[in-house]
């Protein structure tokens, strides 16, 4: 899995008379990837109305989201595992009817837990979305137009948050937070009917894997990764995780933990930070992170591709987020972070870094993966990420409970991001010298 900067992997052997459906393929993962994280990447926005209508802590908020984000801590290396299994187009499919069945459970529940444990329903059906969807479109896209596609595919995250941030707080506050649910699983159900309906293989892929199939059928595949297909369990989980070990899933690691951890916190507490710091209406501050979400649909796209053109690599655009992520955590703690249009600006900055750099990054991510392990190299990769994802918002929450303010949230983010930026530089150092 070792990979040097401006390393480009061998484009894919498409059929040139069908490489058109490729775009229909990036859409129609994007608008699923956009529908299925629809609601959750929503709860930041609705904050001051959850707040109010269960009487809910900053902590209890951000609780809330973490609980979406649980079950893909195992659920994205179960979904990778299937991924490279089976059909994306079932795997995401059936996804996203989970996502729209929790949603719809959650809508009639009494209380705060309840609705705790339905979007815990929803974490399991979001676990396919991120590396299904990831994996579909770099099967269908070469090396020298991989990064533009992932970028416009991975937009669909803070798209799906945009739209989420623009209508569920004013549908919260016309029809209560039951009615955001149900919106939520409607719109999730969508997604997997276009998906399901839609999506094809590259007919390359298409064929070798029934290949595979008859050959399996009839006793005479080949082992993967040097392994027999009777190999015990622990020896294939083991061959899996030591990807792990590698320079490239180090960087990957690190420099994904604390960039999530940046983006789930202007998630839970931008909307908190401009309603209380800058007296931004809930309904104007509502609309700041809209625009920080549209940022970060143009960053995961213009940081994407410029990753495809850059002369020194994916990561290099990634190690640049974390630059520019660690200005404008710095700049919201300035008394210029409580004017109201400096602070709108800072998130739009922070929402084409801290949000737009999950485009080059899982670029990175699927191009380092062995040959026949990109899915489970992306659930791995991603499900390192939920760590942070998980404690990140009630940790926030917490620290803004106790501290009641929000510099030392914004502070610690900022110095996440920079001990991770040393390290990764200094290994990367070393790697290239050749110094184990």
């Amino acid at each position: 899995m070792t990979h040097h900067p401006g390393q480009r992997t061998r484009p894919l052997a498409i059929p040139t008379p069908v490489t058109g459906y490729r775009w229909v393929v990036l859409g129609i993962a994007t608008f699923t990837q956009a529908t299925s994280c629809f609601f959750v990447q929503g709860i930041g926005a609705m904050g001051v109305h959850l707040r109010r209508d269960l009487d809910l802590s900053t902590a209890q908020l951000g609780l809330l989201l973490s609980a979406a984000q649980f079950v893909p801590l195992i659920g994205l290396l179960v979904a990778g595992e299937l991924l490279d299994r089976y059909d994306e187009r079932w795997v995401v499919g059936l996804g996203a009817c989970v996502i729209a069945a929790g949603l719809t459970v959650g809508s009639v529940a009494p209380g705060y837990v309840s609705l705790l444990l339905a979007l815990l329903i929803v974490g399991a059906g979001y676990s396919t979305a991120q590396p299904g969807g990831s994996k579909s479109v770099a099967s269908w896209f070469d090396g020298s137009r991989r990064g533009f596609a992932m970028g416009i595919r991975q937009a669909g995250l803070p798209l799906g948050g945009a739209l989420a941030a623009a209508t569920l707080p004013f549908l919260a506050e016309d029809f209560g937070w039951r009615a955001t649910l149900l919106a939520g699983g409607a719109v999730a159900a969508v997604g997997a009917g276009v998906f399901m309906s839609f999506y094809r293989r590259p007919p390359a892929q298409a064929a070798s894997a029934q290949a595979a199939s008859g050959q399996a059928a009839s006793g005479q595949g080949a082992p993967r990764q040097g392994l027999a297909p009777g190999a015990p369990l622990r020896a294939r989980l083991g061959g899996r995780l030591r990807m792990l070990r590698e320079p490239s899933m180090v960087k990957i690691m690190l420099s994904g933990t604390s960039l999530v951890a940046v983006q789930s916190g202007v998630l839970v507490l931008a909307v908190l930070y401009l309603h209380e710091t800058t007296s931004l209406g809930a309904g104007s501050a509502a609309l700041v992170l809209v625009a920080a979400q549209g940022a970060g649909v143009a960053g995961r796209v213009c940081l994407a591709a410029w990753s495809d053109h850059g002369t020194s690599g994916r990561y290099a655009t990634v190690r640049t987020c974390m630059i520019a992520v660690i200005v404008g955590m710095t700049a919201l703690m300035t008394p210029a972070g409580h004017s109201p249009v400096a602070a709108c600006l800072l998130f739009a900055w922070l929402g084409f870094f801290g949000i737009g750099w999950y485009g080059p990054w899982v670029a990175y991510v699927a191009e380092s993966a062995p040959p026949g392990r990109t899915g489970f190299a992306l659930g791995l990769a991603m499900a390192v990420n939920q760590i942070a994802v998980i404690l990140t918002p009630p940790a926030l929450g917490l620290l803004k409970d106790h501290t009641h303010g929000f510099a030392p949230a914004w502070g610690l983010l900022a110095a996440m991001t920079a001990v991770a930026l040393a390290v990764t530089a200094r290994a990367e150092r070393r790697h290239r010298h050749g110094r184990p």
